[in-house]
């Protein structure tokens, strides 16, 4: 049993903290759709499964050092160490809407910052640097992008926390408008490769993994991140003279976001249905959960900062689809540690 453990968090996925993610904005996307006991629901199960798997990082760090910085090292499994950058500020935006907890939210951004720049500059370092490298298609995937997702989260919790601010409040708000830029640029310059390796590269219905799906989940956070901005301009009056250009920009991307969701869905069908691939748990489809619960989220507050409430029938009807895909998630989650744990109790009753 102990040595299953063991082995267990020796190979801790890196990016299973996009768990938090998805339970973070479905969170917040059913609050802000007025569904009752279900954010604050997910609100508690969101703060034992943070706690959770950053008992098992730390645990990792100290035993498994070297096979950690590997994997942050990597081509492939290091963007998944961005989930530690988005979780920690999806989390602290949850607790700001859904419990109105701004003390323990300002916390988790000040830890969020501090943990963008040892992983970004970590990673983009270490696989600039690299003499051998992999070729575009095995090297980038849609995970890619969670770079561009955990910079938009901190620009999100920080605009949120910035009526909370008394001394200091424009210096917040240059800083989440230069950091929701500076997603904007991530996102581009990363998608640029995607979609290349997508039309132009062979793509095997194996490698069509479910971090794919961040393609869209990167601009849903965008379209979030812009519509927060625009419902806080009157917090400062450069934004207020910028509003136009985060209208039109905010709404660029979500249009790309919208436009991802029906070829994502094509592609999942042409791999699991015309090619039959087994369809069973894998920690990254909590990277598919995450852009449907945060397109619900993005596309609500777009539709309340341009004013256009006839957009507000998507996300009660997204709401729907984002609750199905993360409750489907969730059940092969916990099929999974069952039948693990009947694994290494074969005689056990259970």
């Amino acid at each position: 049993m102990i040595e299953y453990i063991e082995q267990k968090i020796a190979n801790l996925f890196p990016g299973y903290f996009s768990l938090v993610m998805a339970t973070g904005a479905l969170s917040v996307a059913t609050f802000l759709l007025d569904i009752p006991w279900i954010p604050q629901s997910l609100l508690v199960f969101n703060m034992i499964a943070y706690v959770t798997l950053w008992l098992l990082t730390l645990i990792r760090l100290v035993k498994y050092f070297p096979r950690v910085l590997a994997d942050l090292t990597s081509h492939t499994l290091g963007p998944g160490f961005f989930t530690f950058v988005a979780a920690t500020c999806m989390l602290g935006s949850q607790l700001i809407i859904v419990a109105d907890n701004y003390y323990l939210a300002a916390f988790l951004w000040v830890f969020g910052i501090l943990l963008w720049i040892t992983i970004m500059y970590t990673f983009f370092t270490a696989v600039t640097v690299r003499r051998k490298k992999p070729t575009l298609a095995a090297g980038i995937n849609g995970a890619w992008l969670i770079a561009a997702v955990a910079t938009q989260s901190i620009s999100i919790l920080g605009t949120l926390l910035s009526p909370y601010m008394e001394n200091g409040r424009e210096i917040i708000l240059f800083f989440t408008l230069c950091m929701y830029l500076l997603g904007c640029m991530l996102y581009l310059n990363i998608i640029t490769l995607i979609f290349y390796r997508f039309t132009f590269l062979e793509l095997k219905y194996a490698s069509l993994t479910p971090p794919y799906w961040i393609n869209m989940g990167a601009v849903a956070i965008t379209t979030l991140a812009g519509s927060t901005l625009i419902l806080h301009v009157q917090k400062w009056p450069l934004l207020i003279e910028l509003t136009p250009f985060l209208k039109g920009f905010t709404l660029f991307f979500w249009i790309t976001g919208t436009w991802w969701i029906p070829l994502l869905f094509s592609l999942m069908i042409w791999r699991h249905l015309y090619h039959r691939y087994p369809l069973t748990y894998d920690p990254q489809f909590w990277g598919m959960a995450f852009p449907l619960a945060m397109y619900t989220t993005g596309t609500f507050q777009l539709a309340k900062a341009l004013k256009i409430p006839f957009l507000m029938f998507i996300p009660r009807f997204m709401v729907v689809i984002a609750m199905f895909a993360w409750l489907t998630v969730f059940a092969g989650f916990i099929r999974c540690q069952f039948r693990s744990f009947k694994n290494i109790n074969p005689n056990k009753k259970v």
